[in-house]
């Protein structure tokens, strides 16, 4: 079975899901799957140094060059200084590519929605009607939708809804994404498949590590913000909260990296909290640190508005970490289900006293993260998903001669992304 994913970039700036999609189509090439990726060379505000309109072998961890690879072939994005029209990843190199190959393959499993790379691949494949899934990583929950409300609804009105209603399934990644996205009234199925996770050797003492290098006392604590910078990622509610608890001994790590003008903002909260010398903040990681931070920190604390899952957070129990989650992460129901750390709502007091329960019960903390380390690694490896993912596939390829014929509809969605660019 041949298998095309297309995603918007695969750039580590993007966060989890340009992640999870290299680890995903490792397992199903492993499982026997012909799975490849065709994305553009997106990198946020910059562009991929790599080879461009070919099949090349891309690392699934740029940490490790000589590791696992994938097959990936990347388009150039129109890049404009206008950043809303960067965002859209543009390419008409990708449009001709796909126009001339998409019918070689059984399936097109499609990640994210309302980008251009992932519009135009529903738009050809309903055209010439090769079946296809779609995963919108989110952009359907009711949070998402509501950032610049009155653009979406034109998009998904115009464009995007036909293109959603023509897949063959919509891949959710929780019951929580899936039940916000039957809100919309879309007929397509769906079906919930969690992302996977591969799992690292454990460092030696990752925790003793972690303190020398930040320079603090061998026993005080760390609370890590591990995510991309984003407004969606609840930073300065948990900041505020923070402030409340700085009586208390403990050392703030961000992890991550966004726009510049985000960052400033966050470094001007941080010092109206007097926390800017509590904070380590290390910009972007990946590889080694990234590991050395969820082994030997204490605490992984996310507070989003919205998460379809939280990849960070799987992460960070994986390796031994209790949460602090907001209920707007999916993975939430998990944690309240096992107790693997504590949830609470956006307000800095809530978040508060759960720092402060936290603050003052290590050995509780240490207990959930022991038992977090145990489910998910017994639930979330990429060999289960992706032999369910596979099983999947198989059940929604169809002959094409059962496929949905073409349709004014398809034609009407090339003829809005014209007028959308």
């Amino acid at each position: 079975m041949k298998v095309l994913h297309v995603i918007p970039s695969i750039s580590p700036v993007r966060g989890g899901p340009s992640q999870a999609i290299l680890e995903m189509v490792n397992a199903l090439r492993l499982h026997g799957v012909e799975a490849e990726i065709v994305t553009t060379n997106d990198h946020g505000d910059g562009l991929l140094d790599l080879p461009l309109k070919r099949r090349i072998s891309y690392p699934v961890y740029v940490s490790q060059p000589m590791g696992a690879t994938v097959p990936v072939r990347l388009f150039p994005r129109f890049s404009p200084d206008v950043n809303a029209v960067r965002e859209y990843a543009f390419s008409s190199d990708l449009t001709q590519w796909l126009w001339h190959n998409v019918k070689k393959y059984d399936l097109i499993h499609i990640h994210a929605i309302f980008s251009y790379p992932s519009t135009v691949a529903m738009a050809i494949a309903r055209y010439h009607r090769v079946p296809y899934i779609v995963r919108p990583l989110g952009q359907l929950c009711q949070w998402s939708l509501k950032q610049g409300a009155m653009k979406k609804q034109l998009y998904l009105n115009l464009i995007e809804r036909a293109n959603i209603q023509s897949a063959q399934a919509l891949h959710f990644t929780s019951v929580q994404e899936q039940e916000e996205a039957s809100q919309l009234g879309l007929t397509a199925p769906g079906f919930v498949m969690p992302h996977g996770l591969s799992y690292t050797l454990p460092l030696p003492d990752a925790s003793q590590q972690l303190r020398q290098r930040l320079n603090i006392p061998a026993n005080e604590p760390i609370i890590l913000f591990l995510s991309r910078l984003h407004p969606k990622k609840g930073l300065e509610p948990l900041i505020k909260a923070l402030q409340t608890v700085k009586s208390h001994p403990f050392t703030f790590v961000i992890a991550g990296s966004g726009s510049p003008e985000y960052e400033t903002a966050i470094a001007q909260h941080l010092m109206d909290a007097g926390l800017e010398r509590r904070t380590h903040w290390l910009g972007f990681v990946s590889g080694e640190l990234k590991q050395l931070l969820l082994q030997g920190s204490d605490l992984f604390a996310l507070t989003s508005h919205s998460e379809n899952f939280g990849i960070a957070a799987l992460e960070a129990m994986a390796s031994g970490l209790p949460v602090l989650l907001s209920s707007g992460v999916a993975l939430s129901s998990l944690v309240q289900q096992h107790r693997l750390g504590w949830i609470t709502t956006q307000e800095p007091p809530a978040i508060a006293t759960i720092l402060q329960q936290f603050l003052n019960s290590p050995a509780l903390a240490k207990e959930m993260g022991d038992r977090a380390r145990r489910i998910v690694q017994q639930q979330y490896s990429w060999n289960h998903i992706a032999a369910k993912l596979t099983e999947h596939y198989s059940s929604v390829v169809q002959p094409r001669s059962n496929s949905q014929s073409t349709s004014t509809s398809s034609v009407a969605a090339f003829e809005g992304i014209r007028l959308l660019n």
